[in-house]
């Protein structure tokens, strides 16, 4: 993959002057061996009094501001270059990946396991079991059942079974709601995987990024661009964390951008602050993501439009 340009412009207005409490950011991508920053700039207007970053329980990278005085306007523009180079999920392995057999939980060693158990947790009520049947499907009835092929066809189920759509309210769909619409977003998406994956036993996680759609033609592109993102890992022992994006039917991390990882959505906010005012003082918020290879033609300056929520 060349080299990726990611710019992410979020403005707040406000119609009389408000003061700003503290806000926090998780922009900056994690780096590995798939993904190396090159540079990373966050220019904020105000400028903010303070400012200091931390690691978090799960070392995502959280940027932390501080401000004085008042302001109408509140703008974070972030813009990072990355070395992004995936490699193909499961292209290392010989072989299946490890067999489900219908164990539960999923036998993990004891190593790992104590490690893993949050991440194994249900968060969401299933009390008709619907879920549970749910990710049944994709196991064999009789026999042991490929983890790759299980988590691979889970991703490519609500790829092809359900219909993308944008929400502007803050928040998670209820997974019990997303499998009776077959629709929502894709963090609809990947609490509804998670919560399947969940319920045979393995241990999953939340993933906020960005997702880079290559130019294919008019009208075409990944669910997801021109937002923040959201998909899934799982754990699998011989492979350690994989990658799962229910969205777009991509199985590994090709086109996708990690920033965040967490057990819960709540804790991988692309964004969150607050200010003190009159509510009818807050008039929206504007926000565009723009991932590009670096070797496209330019194009026109993206334009802002507004949407209820980050991430």
């Amino acid at each position: 993959m060349p080299i990726l340009s990611i710019r992410h412009v979020t403005r707040y207005r406000y119609r009389t002057p408000v003061a700003l409490g503290e806000h926090r950011m998780m922009l900056r991508p994690r780096e590995s061996y798939d993904q190396r920053i090159l540079s990373c700039d966050l220019t904020i207007t105000p400028t903010p009094e303070r400012m200091r970053s931390v690691h978090d329980v799960f070392g995502n990278c959280v940027s932390i501001a501080g401000f004085t005085g008042r302001t109408e306007e509140l703008i974070f523009d972030s813009r990072v270059r990355l070395d992004h180079t995936p490699l193909p999920a499961f292209a290392d392995v010989e072989g299946e990946v490890e067999v489900y057999t219908g164990a539960m939980p999923f036998d993990y060693s004891p190593e790992d396991l104590p490690d893993l158990e949050q991440s194994m947790q249900r968060h969401y009520p299933d009390p008709e079991g619907l879920i549970d049947a749910w990710a049944r499907r994709f196991v064999k009835p009789v026999g042991k059942t490929s983890l790759q092929t299980l988590l691979s066809d889970m991703t490519q189920a609500i790829y092809a079974e359900f219909k993308y759509n944008s929400r502007l309210a803050r928040g998670i769909q209820d997974p019990l709601e997303t499998l009776t619409l077959h629709s929502g977003t894709c963090r609809d998406y990947a609490i509804l995987m998670m919560e399947a994956a969940r319920s045979l036993g393995l241990a999953a996680r939340f993933v906020s990024g960005y997702i880079y759609s290559p130019m294919v033609g008019a009208g075409l592109s990944r669910a997801s661009a021109g937002h923040t993102h959201a998909w899934v890992r799982v754990y699998l022992p011989a492979c350690g964390w994989v990658e799962f994006d229910p969205t777009n039917g991509i199985v590994g991390n090709a086109d996708l951008v990690r920033v965040a990882i967490a057990r819960d959505p709540r804790q991988a906010v692309p964004l969150h602050g607050s200010w003190s005012g009159q509510a009818a003082d807050y008039l929206g918020m504007e926000v565009e993501v723009d991932v590009r290879d670096e070797g496209e033609l330019d194009v026109q300056p993206m334009p802002f439009r507004a949407i209820g929520a980050e991430g």
